[in-house]
């Protein structure tokens, strides 16, 4: 199967749990409150989260053999002996990123735990829909996890030795992940079950915005760019949280993209509607700003937990902001700006070497 398919299949799959959960939350508030969709969400999530502690618990206990008892594990996947160490030696942290987060994926699912998340978080702990959201973010520590534990550098060279990706390939797979996030936000929030289209979009306030907040968005944009593109720029060529991994999978990831406007437009125009959909659409009225902006900055996992992270999680607090003081509509101006501007300053080289 194709990235796309790949994506496709994954995304169609949250999304249908998503729905079950939102026809369970209805058949709740039913006169008679049945159980039948609010069993089958269940059973769905167990069979995920279940398949997902299984296969890392397999990769932790394949990587520990391999440490003691590596001649059982020979020839490896590859034919360089160093590069089968090191992957041996990276499954059991690969193995724990995937069964420790399915284990707390499971635990958002039961009662007792909603109740202490809905103390700190504006959720509703009999809705099932909220308790599915939250049991998702493991997903994103997921990645994030197995991202670090594989190793950048590992994950730099794989992309170097696979297929080079153009600019077309990569704009085509840039649209349709970022359209499945902005479609998982409008069924997540209930579209055609509990909502209407208009009360969908209300709800995730993509509402028009009005020319003075347009405007102010532009302005917002533009000045995250002037100040933390050349912000990270100079600690980079001072050395102070420079990370070549990062700067490699980047240049292989986003660089092709800097290289025509169509691919400026998608990195601005694709990432802002898909990301602001769904982060401050759909989750910060219910996670709040500060784990919205957390959650959004983890998910950028090509960036490992470095200097980079931090940047994204600022500029995650500033579109959380502007979603709270204005509307989504809004932080989507700021966000398209600040990656448009981003990208022009690599087009144009407007700074040294970038």
């Amino acid at each position: 199967m194709d990235s796309i398919g790949l994506l496709i299949g994954l995304f169609g799959l949250f999304i249908g749990v998503l729905i079950m959960a939102n026809l369970a939350d209805r058949e709740q508030q039913a006169e008679s409150p049945a159980k039948t969709w609010a069993v089958l969400t269940y059973l769905v999530l167990v069979f995920f989260w279940g398949g997902m502690f299984a296969t890392g618990l397999l990769a932790t206990l394949a990587g520990l053999v391999a440490q003691t008892a590596p001649e059982i594990m020979a020839p490896g996947f590859s034919d360089d002996p160093a590069a089968n160490a090191e992957l041996f030696a990276s499954l059991p942290q690969v193995g724990m990123g995937l069964w420790l987060p399915a284990i707390l994926g499971m635990l958002f699912l039961l009662p007792p735990v909603r109740r202490l998340c809905a103390r700190f978080l504006n959720i509703e702990a009999d809705r099932l829909v909220h308790a599915v959201a939250l049991s998702f973010t493991m997903l994103i520590v997921a990645n994030l996890w197995v991202t670090v534990a594989f190793g950048l550098d590992t994950l730099a060279d794989t992309i170097a030795q696979g297929p080079e990706l153009g600019t077309n390939e990569l704009v085509r797979m840039t649209w349709v992940q970022e359209l499945l996030f902005a479609v998982t936000a409008i069924f997540g929030v209930g579209w055609m079950v509990r909502r209407g289209w208009s009360e969908s979009i209300v709800r995730l306030s993509a509402i028009t915005p009005t020319l003075r907040q347009a405007l102010l968005g532009l302005a917002i944009g533009v000045v995250l760019a002037l100040i933390l593109i050349p912000l990270e720029y100079l600690l980079d060529t001072t050395g102070i949280g420079y990370n070549e991994d990062v700067a490699r999978i980047s240049e292989q990831l986003v660089g092709p993209l800097t290289e025509s406007l169509l691919g400026i437009l998608t990195l601005g125009i694709a990432a802002a509607l898909g990301e602001e959909f769904i982060f401050r659409g759909a989750l910060q009225p219910r996670f709040g700003i500060l784990l919205t902006a957390v959650l959004f900055a983890l998910l950028h996992s090509n960036y490992g937990i470095t200097l980079s992270t931090l940047i994204v999680l600022l500029v995650g607090l500033v579109l959380g902001v502007i979603r709270r003081r204005y509307n989504t509509s809004t932080s989507m101006i700021v966000h398209a700006t600040y990656n448009i501007s981003l990208g022009l300053i690599a087009y144009f080289s407007l700074i040294p070497e970038w």
